[in-house]
């Protein structure tokens, strides 16, 4: 039964919980030398793995490219230990001598994980890695398409992290996932932070959680190629990055947007590096297959080639096609090619003008990106600091592919598997997220000014003085009017007070 499930995956996690605390407070009396040790043997082990946990994520999801997982593993993995290795996170991270500072870093404590089916094992890498290097312990929720794959890089990690002298149930996880579960995990007492990777509801019920939360958004990233670009060089980037595990990526090019003076030169670039342009009855086929209701993305299509979607929709395509592309230029959610696609397949919106291109792209964003990354490809800087200004986006991808270097695979940006949206997107930062988003910061400030302190105005002193003229009147009435006491107090009080107002108003 569905509801002894339930039960079942709850108690897991439950258990997993208490075992994850028990181990962070021991984990809390480590070095940071300790601490760096055991984060590169884990990361050194998950690496190690890279190829049979990609093998075991295509077969168990049915999503993506087993040589492009792969890749993904090895940056979750050996990328984001060698960005975070040098980071203080133990102990006294700055002293400011100047000001006369000191900071202090200190965990959160337990940490939920939420991971995809699109990346399940890259994610699950890198948000153990981030959480040791923290000293925080870490208790995933995985996708329940993505199970075993998911627990295997987890058991990598365990292992490694225990072998390196971790204490034992640092890692823990759910082998029997339920929604249920996943909820209470983020709502249970002794959970501390959540990590949330995945879709828009669960994000949302991560933010509603009570708890502190890094939940990211869709991503419907729009690809501008300006007049100016090197076009050859940007379609081969843009179709490798589309292609690239399949379009699972969320930073991954969902739209392209050309100027009218050089759209014949990006179609005839898209065709030569394997993009086949639908044609109208083409197109409307393929758009039942892309939604199955009105503005929902059919999950069957997710990481798949596009040559299987082409065969689902019933279009014949060449061998060799990489991409699907029809001509668009209308953007909503009753326009199947204008939203969030997570495969391969494209829009293709001409503009006029410069102008338009931007309404394009903010039009596309505002359905269901904001917040995310755009795409740029130009050789007028000027135009990219135009972009980067006005766009609400978080991250600029310029003249190099936007899924991998999103997550800083090729661009200096901070190797990661969890995108933040920042405000645009309803996210609490708009960060690459990393090792420093896992610790608080305690500041011990010593006194470095002379601060001289006003003594009380006059105004001030006569108010104080009025008020115990008030009561010494009172108290010498009440002593010759009624000596046992018989006399109201409070009515002998604002009788006086009556006379003394009198007094200064006269």
């Amino acid at each position: 039964m569905q509801f002894d499930q339930d039960l079942q995956s709850i108690q897991e996690m439950r258990d997993a919980v208490k075992r994850a605390k028990e181990a962070q407070l021991t984990y809390m009396s480590y070095s940071q030398e300790q601490v760096d040790e055991i984060v590169k043997r884990v990361a050194q082990a998950a690496y190690s793995k890279s190829l049979e946990l990609a093998q075991m994520a295509v077969e168990e999801t049915g999503m993506g490219i087993v040589e492009h997982k792969k890749i993904k593993n090895e940056v979750g993995s050996m990328a984001v230990f060698e960005s975070i290795k040098d980071e203080k996170t133990v102990g006294i991270i700055l002293e400011d001598r100047v000001k006369k500072i000191t900071e202090v870093a200190y965990p959160y404590g337990v940490v939920a994980g939420i991971i995809p089916t699109t990346n399940p094992t890259s994610t699950a890498i890198f948000k153990a890695l981030i959480s040791l290097k923290t000293r925080n312990a870490i208790v995933v929720s995985p996708h329940p398409r993505a199970v075993k794959c998911t627990v295997e890089a987890l058991k990598i990690c365990q292992d490694a992290a225990v072998q390196a002298g971790a204490p034992d149930g640092l890692i823990g996880w759910i082998s029997k996932p339920s929604m249920a579960a996943s909820n209470e995990l983020m709502k249970h007492r002794d959970v501390n932070v959540i990590l949330a990777t995945g879709g828009g509801a669960l994000v949302r019920a991560a933010y509603s959680s009570g708890k502190p939360a890094y939940g990211v958004g869709p991503g419907n990233v729009p690809c501008y190629i300006e007049k100016s670009a090197n076009v050859s060089k940007a379609v081969s980037m843009i179709v490798d990055s589309k292609s690239f595990d399949n379009g699972t990526i969320c930073a991954t090019e969902q739209a392209l947007v050309v100027d009218r003076n050089i759209q014949q030169m990006v179609i005839r670039e898209l065709k030569n590096n394997g993009a086949y342009m639908l044609n109208a009855k083409e197109k409307a086929l393929v758009e039942k297959v892309i939604t199955l209701t009105h503005g929902h993305l059919n999950p069957a299509i997710v990481g798949q080639t596009a040559i299987k979607i082409a065969e689902m929709a019933g279009v014949h395509v060449p061998a060799e096609t990489r991409v699907l592309i029809a001509e668009e230029s209308r953007v909503g959610k009753d326009v199947p090619f204008s939203i969030e696609k997570l495969s391969p397949v494209f829009a293709l919106y001409t503009a006029e003008h410069y102008q338009e291109a931007k309404e394009y792209c903010l039009k596309l964003l505002n359905l269901g990106g904001r917040g995310h990354s755009l795409s740029l490809h130009t050789n007028d800087d000027a135009v990219a600091k135009e972009f980067v200004l006005e766009m609400p986006v978080s991250r600029l991808m310029v003249n190099t592919l936007s899924s991998i270097g999103a997550v800083g695979a090729t661009t200096g940006l901070m190797p990661s598997l969890t995108l933040g949206c920042g405000s645009f997107g309803g996210n609490i930062t708009s960060d690459n997220v990393t090792a420093r988003h896992l610790i608080n910061i305690k500041r011990m400030a010593y006194g470095i000014k002379e601060v001289s302190i006003p003594k009380p105005s006059a105004s001030t002193k006569k108010s104080a003085g009025d008020k115990q003229d008030i009561e010494h009147i009172v108290d010498q009435v009440l002593k010759q009017v009624a000596p046992k006491g018989e006399v109201d107090a409070k009515v002998i009080a604002e009788m006086v007070n009556q006379v003394i107002q009198k007094y200064k108003n006269n």
